[in-house]
């Protein structure tokens, strides 16, 4: 705990990347929670564009927008 999921677009990121990315989200979530490091997992969850809407828009941001569960909602 705690455990945090990227859904994206399908997207190669250079090592140098995922490792800035791993640091800086670490960082934030180990601050926010306040727990060590070693207990912060993450995964990352390539979705098809075709795919986006169903599996992530409206199940995972739509539906969740009027409750806490929703930390950030996107401009589109």
């Amino acid at each position: 705990m705690p455990h945090v999921e990227i859904s994206h677009f399908p997207a190669e990121l250079a090592e140098p990347v995922r490792q800035r990315l791993e640091q800086d989200l670490v960082a934030a979530v180990t601050r926010a929670f306040e727990v060590r490091a070693g207990a912060v997992s993450i995964g990352l969850a390539p979705v098809d564009p075709d795919d986006w809407s169903a599996r992530i828009y409206r199940p995972l941001i739509t539906d969740r927008a009027d409750g806490a569960a929703l930390l950030r909602s996107p401009d589109y």
